[in-house]
């Protein structure tokens, strides 16, 4: 397990090592030197190195942490379950090591390898326990950080998730003499947002052997297998999803989610942000928005406005070091996404500054595991396929404000 305070101090010490570089070279009044861009250019990708390393560390203690409550507390899928054992112990039969890399990477092993699942005579459609969906929903929360600022909402008993939308307010209200016709208003109207939940799917295959010889539940294996793959299926997916059988990502310009009045690009280059362009996106959004706001970059986003100073000289980004406390911009956290646009060229989006809770994921409740006995015997494997039904979109557009380059 690594040492996550070390992890913080090191980053620390990279972003200042990488400051300190810019601030010399202010202080002379001239560019970066071809050595000193090097230099910078390391500093701060030993950072973003170490963001990683603690971001992954962060969630894979969490993982872990319910891998073991799973493997305490969780029913069997199938009747063919391993006799004996204490379920307590499932976990200790395979190696720390292995087990950590296949929830990190899920890179199968030889220890892994060597172990083998029974066959199931009945086989069929078995609808997983309620306790195994609210895990799977909680760790796709921890792997897909806009889960955990959105509003989520189970579509229960429909196909579908409706809302009625106050499109346009009433004008302003009209002094009116003692005697006089009241005006009537013309602009008030209404609208719907409308959500409907499509199906997301992943085949996972053990091998038949794994419940004869080992402790380890193969629930716990499935989990978090599948947590992986659902959640960066559907990272992509709010990111840049078209909204046609998908749902519509925050980068998606269109007048069902957030339309290309939200966008600000004054006073950004053509091939970069800048502090003027990012201080135009801030104030783009009304105060009751920003005080919900977050911050949306790929690593190459924060790389640029890391370096990006206010007209007093202070920089506009500052590093979280305590564990637990985000990098923040413009006093707002920063969130990272490898799925948010980092091509800087002109007319293109490279980041978002918004009040998630109007971005709305609607899940159905009816996800499901689908045992395969017979397709994949003879391989000697056992197939399970996870599905789940999401839809999601931004469902008030003025509570974003996007940058885009000029």
């Amino acid at each position: 397990m690594a040492d996550l305070k070390k992890l913080l101090d090191d980053r620390g010490a990279a972003i200042k090592a990488g400051r300190d570089i810019l601030n010399k070279a202010e202080a002379e009044n001239r560019d970066l030197t071809a050595d000193e861009q090097t230099q910078y250019d390391k500093s701060f990708a030993d950072a973003a190195k170490l963001k990683s390393k603690i971001d992954q560390e962060q969630s894979q203690r969490e993982l872990e942490r319910q891998a073991a409550e799973s493997a305490l507390s969780h029913t069997e899928l199938s009747d063919g379950n391993p006799a004996g054992g204490d379920p307590g112990s499932r976990e200790k039969n395979i190696p720390e090591k292995e087990f950590r890399n296949f929830l990190r990477t899920g890179a199968v092993g030889p220890e892994l390898r060597a172990l083998q699942a029974d066959s199931d005579p009945g086989g069929g459609y078995t609808v997983a326990p309620e306790m195994f969906v609210a895990n799977l929903i909680k760790a796709v929360d921890d792997l897909v950080f806009i889960r955990g600022l959105s509003t989520v909402i189970p579509v229960v008993g429909s196909d579908s998730l409706g809302a009625p939308s106050l499109d346009n307010d009433p004008a302003d209200a009209a002094w009116t003499p003692e005697i006089g016709a009241v005006s009537e208003d013309s602009t008030m109207t209404f609208g719907k947002r409308q959500l409907t939940p499509h199906q997301l799917t992943k085949l996972i295959k053990v091998a038949m052997k794994l419940l004869e010889v080992s402790a380890l539940k193969i629930d716990v294996l499935v989990i978090a297998r599948l947590a992986y793959k659902f959640a960066i299926t559907e990272e992509k997916a709010f990111m840049t999803g078209s909204g046609a059988g998908q749902p519509l990502g925050i980068f998606t310009a269109s007048n069902d989610g957030i339309a290309t009045g939200r966008d600000v690009s004054t006073d950004n280059s053509t091939t970069a942000m800048t502090a003027d362009g990012i201080m135009n996106n801030f104030y783009n959004l009304k105060a009751a928005y920003r005080m919900n706001a977050n911050w949306i970059f790929h690593r190459d986003g924060v790389k640029n406005v890391s370096k990006l100073k206010d007209g007093d000289g202070q920089y506009i980004w500052r590093p979280g070091l305590v564990e637990g406390e985000p990098d923040r911009l413009l006093g707002r956290p920063v969130n990272e996404s490898e799925y948010a646009p980092n091509t800087f060229t002109t007319g293109l989006y490279v980041g978002i500054l918004g009040d998630f809770s109007y971005y709305w994921i609607a899940d159905s409740i009816s996800f499901s595991m689908q045992r395969l006995v017979e397709l994949y015997a003879g391989n000697n494997q056992v197939g399970f396929i996870g599905r789940a039904y999401v839809d999601a979109m931004p469902v008030l557009g003025e509570a974003f404000s996007r940058v885009k380059l000029g």
